[in-house]
């Protein structure tokens, strides 16, 4: 079908969004999810003040084994026992387990998150009177005094006080009880039910050891949302802890959520929420869950940083408040505050609805330790396939075959690089996953070999809820494997979702998860190739019909866990599932490719998540920026979100500045709502499709550099796009910025974000540092808050001095069309007169880097105008005909000649041309090798 025939004018579409606009309310309706209130153990547990805690540690109950302590703690009022067990870990860090020393049934532990049992650092006894130890942590300054009662714990370094882990007495352990009306539990007990009469005699043998009944206040045993039962066969089972921040203000972290960066106070409103949800047209500056969620706070100040992971997978409130820390001290502990008791501070107080208390303490001292202590925990990012760097053109749905033909030969009709396309739920037979809709895609292996030849590739959504209809073959496999997450009774959970009535395959079972994985071979899934990666939606999971569009909490899992105790990590079972899958089929040499919604901490192994279902509003822009920054924080580098917005019609201009924004964020994928109008991007007017390619071409240019700093992410847990304080952890100005960012160390980037604009106030950090804009090579000194003048054209974005960055100056139609040509250095000098860099190849898309060290790693650097190129890691070798075509020099003078020294060969005379205005130094082919050692001397 002819394009004119099928394709709106910008006209037609500005009506088409002011009749959408008046039809349809762009705002989640709240009244579908719960508030603190509307939550009774958040409820329960806030209404719980700062005070002395009941809880007192029973010191002779304290045993010191090789890799932890472990000491017995007393509810005073209610006699129950539990068992605090205490490890120090290698790379400073410090682990806290509470759990019932005798519980009905075993509590969950989070599994899977974790990539190893971290080493231990061990404990000794240094100290001790009638009510407090002192522990010293072998590695480190670190040490911990265990105050009995009230019980409470604080980790000092060179007795300077840390952390306060129950300073203000809020921690919450509800235990496990009998059913009401029952002679015994419902099933088998790990222990006899009770405590042991060792540690009752040690509660002043108390005559039972049960709470008091307390246990019949509303939502204890039963909780009604709406029209939804959720029945307690335990009762209430929630846990929580409080933690205080001496000398920090400004805490990060705990996403998903659409706010700022900087976490915000929460006294007087709700907490920040944790809980993975489908919420439509969510929005924006509120604490609200979204799609995923990772228990990890940072905290910040200019002397050192914290951080703070909460391993538990249920739902979890985050109560943030601000404190002086003389308020949480008493007695001796005060001679340990530096600063005096007037020192600010901050408390956050984690509430979880079940589980245990697993809580790592990340204590730095520098922010790169955290993400080397966080990624030590729970991995890195997974190094993506080079292509799916590059720009992603989505939308629901592209409508067939011809359709998918017709977009892919657009790019190459307006020469703008595009690497994939994607199609979205109606590509299916009636929703059926691993399958094709005959009428639209009868040839899909046609098609995906049309897109090779292009050297392009094809994601199709595969959701986790399978059409019930026993006609299907998957639904018939995993009702007869009794593979599907079941009801409290037993009977297959079915919801409603895109195909209708569905099942919910239970992803917690490691053999369905074995199941899906092999589902992705290709001879079970029919019509796919190698160019078919996979994109993970709707796995929070989404149930159209539940609480709050989600599961019943007393949905049961494998293991007969309930889903309210994995709820979080339902979605990182998908992903994880997934990802395995594409592995498997290429027999596990080529890397996978798998988009998801939902996530939780860990997730960032298995590939690249999105910020969800945003609209086309300038808002939605500009909250972007902080959603991929908080996201970046916590492991999660392969953020984006969706460029237009997929909800309603963006304007001309919001859809070009989204394509400038997007061309600097992570992952870069434009998508849209099947009501709205297309906009792939040469149907915008001409005026806005110049700059629009433009932005296009620069993230293509940059992607050695992008692929440089997922290796780095990759390798050490550093985010690849990160707030300025990251970088400039002393300058307070930083703080609190989220309209600007870094891109590793070298790039600041700061988009147009608002309508009209006809300049932006950039913030340059870093006393006596340099930076050039990387368009005009204009240089700036730091620190300034810089007014740039900008057109529709303009991206501010600057390269610091003092960094080397590598670009592929050949734009072509792909990512893989360009992976073997040269490359150009961009060295920007600092006042100092040196500069550094480095680049990362591999073939781009298996684990041969891995497996057999197939890689190359080159470092630049420049001082005493010589530039430089050696080995940063001789283990690894690749063969590649990349050479570099030219080395651009920022702030460079004119030299009298230009002397090029490889190793083994006669030295050589290079070209080259200085713009005396602008300070620009070009050396002209230099024709080496990238793997070669080589050497230039300005003279």
């Amino acid at each position: 079908m002819a394009a004119a025939r099928r394709r709106r004018s910008w006209a037609e579409l500005a009506l088409a969004c002011v009749g959408l606009c008046l039809s349809t309310a762009f705002a989640v309706d709240r009244s579908n999810f719960k508030t603190c209130d509307q939550s009774s153990f958040c409820k329960r547990q806030r209404s719980i003040q700062p005070g002395s805690s009941p809880y007192r540690a029973l010191l002779d109950s304290l045993e010191l084994a090789p890799d932890a302590l472990t000491v017995q703690l007393v509810n005073e009022v209610t006699k129950v026992v539990l068992l605090l067990e205490l490890q120090g870990l290698q790379g400073n860090m410090t682990r806290i387990r509470i759990d019932e020393l005798k519980p009905l049934r075993p509590r969950y532990r989070v599994p899977d998150v974790l990539v190893a049992d971290p080493p231990t650092a061990r404990l000794s006894i240094s100290g001790r009177d009638e009510n407090s130890v002192e522990l010293t942590v072998a590695e480190g300054p670190y040490k911990i005094i265990l105050t009995g009662r009230p019980f409470r714990l604080d980790l000092l370094e060179n007795r300077s006080l840390v952390l306060s882990v129950n300073a203000r007495g809020l921690m919450v352990f509800e235990h496990q009880r009998l059913p009401r009306n029952s002679q015994g539990p419902t099933e088998p007990a790990e222990g006899d039910g009770t405590p042991d009469e060792e540690a009752a005699g040690k509660a002043d043998k108390p005559e039972e050891n049960k709470e008091k009944d307390d246990s019949d206040e509303p939502g204890a045993w039963e909780e009604m949302f709406k029209t939804h039962s959720d029945s307690k066969p335990y009762g209430p089972t929630s846990v929580g802890l409080d933690f205080s921040l001496p000398g920090m203000e400004h805490v990060y972290g705990i996403p998903e959520h659409a706010d700022n960066l900087r976490l915000k106070v929460t006294e007087g409103g709700e907490p920040y929420r944790l809980y993975n949800l489908d919420v439509f047209q969510y929005e924006l500056y509120n604490p609200m869950a979204l799609y995923g969620s990772v228990p990890v706070l940072l905290a910040h100040n200019i002397h050192r940083d914290l951080g703070i992971f909460w391993l538990n997978a249920a739902e979890t409130w985050v109560d943030i408040s601000s404190n002086t820390a003389g308020k949480t001290l008493f007695g001796k502990m005060l001679d340990y505050l530096q600063g005096g008791g007037e020192t600010p501070q901050t408390d956050v107080r984690w509430m979880s609805e079940s589980g245990i208390i697993d809580v790592f303490l990340l204590l730095g001292p520098t922010v790169s330790d955290i993400f080397r202590q966080y990624a030590s925990l729970t991995g890195t990012q997974a190094l993506p396939p080079l292509f799916s760097l590059g720009y992603h053109q989505s939308r629901w749905n592209y409508r067939d075959e011809a359709d998918v033909i017709e977009v892919d030969q657009g790019f190459d009709n307006h020469d703008i690089p595009c690497d994939v396309i994607w199609l979205d739920i109606e590509h299916a037979d009636g929703k059926r996953y691993f399958t094709w809709d005959s009428s639209r895609f009868p040839q899909p292996l046609a098609m995906l070999g049309h897109l090779a030849s292009k050297r392009r590739k094809l994601v199709a959504i595969v959701d986790p809820h399978i059409k019930v209809d026993s006609g299907y073959r998957v639904h018939e496999e995993l009702r007869s494997l009794g593979l599907y997450v079941k009801t409290r009774d037993g009977s297959d959970y079915e919801g409603w979702c895109w195909p209708g009535s569905v099942g919910y395959p239970d992803f917690t079972d490691i053999k369905m998860r074995e199941w899906w994985a092999n589902m992705f071979s290709f001879d079970k899934y029919e019509g796919s190739a190698s160019n078919l990666y996979v994109w993970n939606d709707m796995n929070e999971p989404s149930v159209f019909n539940g609480p709050e569009v989600t599961m019943l909490k007393d949905a049961r899992h494998h293991g007969g866990w309930e889903h309210r105790d994995i709820h979080n990590i339902y979605g990182f079972y998908v992903h994880m599932a997934t990802a395995e899958g594409l592995i498997r089929r290429s027999g596990g040499v080529e890397r996978p490719f798998v988009l998801s919604r939902a996530f939780f901490a860990g997730s960032q192994r298995f590939g690249a998540i999105w910020t969800g279902d945003n609209a086309a509003e300038w808002d939605h822009l500009k909250i972007s920026i902080p959603m991929c920054l908080s996201l970046g924080l916590v492991g999660l580098s392969f953020c984006g979100a969706d460029v237009g917005g997929f909800f309603k019609n963006p304007e001309p201009e919001l859809i070009l500045r989204w394509y400038q924004v997007g061309a600097y964020q992570p992952f870069y994928r434009a998508h849209s709502h099947m009501d709205t109008g297309r906009r792939e991007p040469w149907l915008l007017p001409p005026e806005y499709l110049g700059p629009t390619r433009d932005a296009l071409r620069q993230r293509y240019a940059l992607l050695p550099f992008w692929y440089t700093l997922f290796y780095r992410a990759h390798r050490d847990g550093h985010p690849v796009m990160r707030p300025l304080w990251v970088q400039y952890p002393k300058d307070v100005t930083t703080f609190g910025q989220d309209d600007q960012y870094m891109l590793g160390d070298s790039l600041l980037v700061h988009p147009v974000t608002e309508p009209g604009a006809r300049g932006v106030q950039v913030y340059l950090p870093g006393q006596g540092e340099v930076w050039y804009d990387i368009q005009s090579y204009q240089k700036h000194h730091g620190p300034q808050t810089l007014y740039l003048p900008v057109t529709l054209s303009s991206i501010p974005v600057f390269q610091r001095g003092g960094t080397i960055i590598p670009r592929w100056e050949r734009v072509r139609r792909s990512s893989d069309c360009m992976k073997d040509d040269p490359i150009t250095l961009y060295v920007a000098i600092s006042p100092q007169g040196t500069a550094e860099g480095e680049l990362y190849l591999d073939d781009g898309h298996t684990f041969n880097y891995q497996t057999q060290k197939k890689y190359l790693h080159r470092k630049f650097s420049f001082s005493g105008n010589t530039l430089t190129s050696s080995s940063a890691d001789p283990q690894g070798y690749f063969e590649t005909g990349v050479w570099i075509e030219r080395v651009v020099i920022l702030g460079a003078g004119k030299p009298a000649s230009v002397l090029l020294q490889t190793e083994g060969l006669l030295e050589n005379l290079l070209d080259f041309h200085h713009e005396a205005e602008t300070s620009v130094l070009t050396l002209r082919r230099p024709g080496v090798h990238v793997s070669a050692d080589w050497i230039i001397y300005l003279r």
